[in-house]
């Protein structure tokens, strides 16, 4: 028996996944002789680089990436946290590092996912509006400086960036897609820096920008913090209710962020929320009855803007926002409409 196969490349990025054996005639008679022919194919395991991976997005999409078998590089500013979210025995391989080390994770990776930044979901005072910015535009800069200093060899192709719909501004009346213009607030500035500092990275990086809405999954984001309202009977409509909730189910986004590492057809600016987007009054009516609870008491304009302060504009103004390019790109969304997504997330 003789064995050929094709030689494997010098990136080790062919592995061999079949063999046939092929009959062939030796020139004795009544022998046989057969030969091996391996067939080869790409390596599907990537190494990801993830910032933000602490947060609750990033914690579901290292869970995917570990599912799948890739390897993973936490970078983190704080191991000790990133330890205790990620324990060794229960993430085996993963590297978790910190700054001064993110430079050799970076170096070598398939591709880098950049979700770091400070939640916004918080009282604004001047000092956390420069640290919501600040924090975001710092990381990725980081990031991309990191990507565009690797030696080409070891260069990353893909960056997926998060950014926000809070690049379009807010808006009772208007529709959004990835075509739209920015709005001319506060977060449509720091949604417009975030990206463009995303986009300096080198020209052979195929960028995605995932401009997200608001998440819902049980674990966290603002449907955590709106649940013990409802178990408590006092949930209800968050002002007049009738502002856009443009959102999308967490497994969705973390899917979509997946097809962007995955996809070469997935660059620039994609919108990660649902096709469904829904009146505020009705998410919080949807979540009352899959809570089994009341949903009738609002919280008035004035207890929110006591309580967030200026942060409040994101849950008092809205935006409807579609993901035509994720639907142009074939994406399927496991969660289109409101009520299944809050079902499966209270199961």
């Amino acid at each position: 028996m003789e064995l050929l196969c094709s030689p494997t490349s010098l990136s080790s990025s062919f592995a061999l996944s079949s063999a046939l054996l092929v009959p062939r005639s030796f020139s004795m008679p009544g022998t046989r002789r057969f030969m091996v022919l391996c067939s080869s194919q790409k390596e599907s395991q990537m190494t990801v680089s993830v910032t933000g991976a602490t947060g609750f997005i990033g914690r579901r999409l290292v869970q995917r990436l570990r599912a799948d078998n890739h390897a993973i590089r936490v970078l983190t500013r704080s191991k000790s946290k990133a330890e205790q979210i990620f324990p060794a025995k229960d993430f085996p391989g993963i590297v978790i590092a910190e700054e001064s080390e993110w430079k050799n994770c970076v170096q070598g990776s398939t591709a880098v996912v950049n979700l770091a930044g400070l939640p916004i979901s918080t009282r604004w005072s001047p000092e956390i509006k420069k640290e919501i910015k600040g924090s975001r535009i710092r990381v990725t800069s980081k990031v991309v400086d990191l990507i565009n200093n690797s030696p080409a060899e070891a260069r990353p192709t893909v960056l997926v960036s998060a950014t926000a719909v809070g690049y379009y501004g807010t808006s009772e009346t208007g529709v959004f897609d990835e075509n739209s213009p920015s709005g001319k607030d506060y977060l449509a500035e720091v949604c417009r820096e975030w990206e463009g500092t995303a986009l300096k990275a080198n020209k052979d990086v195929r960028v995605a920008l995932i401009r997200i809405g608001v998440v819902l999954g049980k674990d966290g984001g603002a449907l955590a913090m709106m649940i013990p309202f409802f178990q408590m009977f006092a949930g209800g409509p968050l002002g007049s209710g009738q502002q856009w909730f443009s959102w999308i189910h967490v497994d969705d986004l973390v899917n979509l962020i997946y097809e962007a590492l995955t996809n070469p057809s997935y660059k620039g600016v994609i919108n990660g929320t649902a096709p469904n987007p829904v009146r505020l009054g009705e998410m919080c009516q949807q979540l009352g009855s899959v809570l089994s609870r009341p949903s009738w008491l609002p919280v008035p304009d004035f207890a929110l803007k006591a309580l967030l302060g200026e942060g409040a504009t994101v849950v008092l103004e809205g935006q409807k926002v579609l993901p035509v390019r994720a639907k142009e790109l074939g994406f399927e969304f496991k969660y289109k409409y409101v009520k299944d997504a809050l079902r499966a997330i209270m199961q």
